[in-house]
């Protein structure tokens, strides 16, 4: 009897221990978003419950972000948690690849091989560098798609009706939705600083209906200005439409009383024949503790649309 007694208690006793460890490790993780194998994406708040609300049975998830200095500046780490970011939508628009080297180019084809390996099948396009007044302007943009999803019509290029007007020309591609005849148009865009006066550039963008000959264009990326400025009223007359509202999204260098947030400035502008679902900015940094390293990742959040067809 005594000997079953002790084997008991030593039962109970390992079983208390293994909950208690057990317990500690949760708590660890909770404090250390970076300790996790999932990283920022722990702190991604997700929400798909829009899509059945609408009528399009087509609808396709598509992310704009301005990653600072896509290059040679990123390590494995990051490239790791830029993948485990983009790795649930169906289509990616980047801008500031690095230009001057190679070293962009090669962060992109990374960034597409971490793709690769979870789970779905990735392509990519990479734009040669843009025609910018100065090398250390250009830059270039980047395309990456899921192949189950959408595929690409032609390479996509650079606008060289822009040049001589942009100081780093949009990049267009034409996709088609799997079961879609009709391709869609994605221009990929980083502006001119603020005080450069973007609008200069922006006004010229009202023609791409006609150019391209479509109602099926989606304008995404880094425009220095929110949607509330006036160079957008025509294209508002025109049909177009921004699909984030008041949505800050720059990155500030420190935290101003838990606000780490800055200006409203990337977007999507898109026209008639696009079906916006939901669109909104995808922070990925959830709280202060994680602003500096989010930083070397980029100063910008990711945004995203989830759109179909009209």
């Amino acid at each position: 009897m005594q000997t079953k007694q002790f084997l008991f208690f030593l039962l109970l006793a390992s079983l208390l221990s293994f909950t208690s460890t057990d317990k500690r490790s949760i708590e660890l993780v909770d404090q250390s978003n970076f300790n996790s194998s999932k990283g920022f994406v722990e702190n991604l708040h997700y929400q798909d419950d829009k899509s059945s609300k609408y009528g399009s049975s087509i609808k396709i998830k598509l992310v704009s972000w301005n990653i600072r200095h896509l290059g040679r500046t990123k390590t494995p780490e990051d490239i790791f948690e830029i993948a485990n970011i983009l790795r649930d939508f169906d289509m990616v628009a980047i801008q500031e690849v690095v230009a001057k080297d190679p070293a962009g180019a090669q962060a992109v084809a990374k960034i597409a091989d971490e793709l690769n390996r979870m789970g779905s099948k990735w392509d990519y396009q990479i734009s040669d560098p843009t025609k910018s007044p100065s090398v250390y302007i250009s830059e270039r943009y980047a395309f990456l798609w899921k192949t189950s999803k959408v595929s690409i019509i032609n390479r996509a290029y650079l606008d060289k009706e822009l040049e001589a007007l942009c100081y780093r020309e949009p990049f267009v591609a034409a996709f088609k939705a799997k079961g879609k005849p009709e391709p869609f148009y994605v221009v990929n865009y980083h502006s001119r600083k603020y005080t450069d006066r973007p609008e200069e550039e922006i006004i010229h963008f009202i023609d791409y209906p006609e150019r391209l000959g479509s109602t099926r264009i989606l304008i995404a990326g880094d425009f220095n200005l929110d949607e509330k400025h006036s160079v957008w009223k025509p294209f508002y007359r025109k049909g177009f439409k921004s699909a984030l509202h008041n949505q800050r999204t720059t990155l500030r260098t420190k935290c101003k009383n838990g606000d780490y947030l800055s200006y409203p400035i990337d977007n999507v502008y898109y026209t008639s024949g696009i079906e916006m679902i939901q669109a909104r900015s995808i922070d990925f940094i959830n709280n202060c503790e994680n602003l500096e390293r989010a930083r070397e990742i980029s100063d910008h959040l990711p945004i995203y649309v989830e759109f179909g067809f009209k």
